[in-house]
């Protein structure tokens, strides 16, 4: 049964296992309230400003990451979403939460990224991305992802730890990449504007399973039964920047 017009977790999950490719994908006001998806932004807000931190002592480069846009996207439709080719780096949570994070940025970026990590000045990145030139990139989200682990310990009051981050090419546009995302029918993103200096003004997503983010949002509230007390309290959400 709904209550005040917002779907059970059972009935978000009956949803989402009845859709097929025909039928549009469900509103996120079907599977968060306005507070969960509050949170959930802020959440992807706490963790990519200590990643923003971390990138710019990276790259010594002012680094500014402004406030997330939370939506949900079919994966039947992925493409559309991500129509040039992309760069995801592949986290797996193997303490305090146990999901798959996929963090998305387009592919000259992270040419732009690695040139910036090898010793360039950002202007001529290699596009072709060789081994170097990945592990370069790897090696950022590395750190990156790390930071935001660390604030999230801290957001969530317990102990946060991730795997070492995997790195993939996409071009979903030609079937390319399909296989590393995560193997739900809809996920959650998490889109923010990532600008470095005047080197890259482009967008930096999150994939989320369905459930993972669900889980995320609700231990941090509360919600669930036997859930600690005493969270602390969410700041309010404001585009972060950060020079060195």
């Amino acid at each position: 049964m709904m209550n005040d017009g917002m779907l059970s977790q059972d009935e978000i999950d009956a949803l989402l296992r009845g859709m097929d490719s025909r039928d549009r994908a469900p509103a996120l006001h079907d599977i968060f309230t306005p507070l969960e998806q509050d949170a959930l932004g802020e959440i992807g807000n706490i963790s990519f400003g200590s990643s923003a931190t971390a990138l710019s002592m990276l790259l010594n480069q002012k680094v500014e990451i402004t406030t997330p846009n939370v939506s949900v996207i079919e994966r039947t439709r992925i493409a559309d979403e991500f129509p040039r080719p992309y760069v995801a780096i592949q986290v797996n949570y193997t303490e305090g939460f146990h999901g798959i994070n996929l963090l998305v940025i387009e592919q000259r970026d992270a040419a732009i990224i690695a040139d910036l990590m090898l010793g360039g000045d950002g202007t001529a990145p290699d596009s072709a991305l060789g081994e170097i030139q990945l592990s370069a990139v790897q090696e950022a989200m590395n750190q990156m992802m790390g930071s935001a682990a660390t604030s999230m310990s801290t957001v969530f009051g317990k102990r946060v730890d991730i795997s070492l981050p995997t790195i993939h090419l996409l071009d979903l546009s030609e079937g390319k990449g399909l296989e590393y995302l995560p193997d739900e029918d809809f996920l959650i993103k998490v889109s923010f504007r990532l600008k470095i200096g005047t080197l890259i003004d482009s967008n930096i997503m999150q994939l989320l399973p369905v459930d993972f983010a669900k889980e995320l949002v609700t231990y941090l509230l509360g919600a669930a039964e036997g859930g600690e007390e005493n969270r602390p309290e969410l700041p309010a959400g404001a585009p972060l920047s950060v020079e060195t």
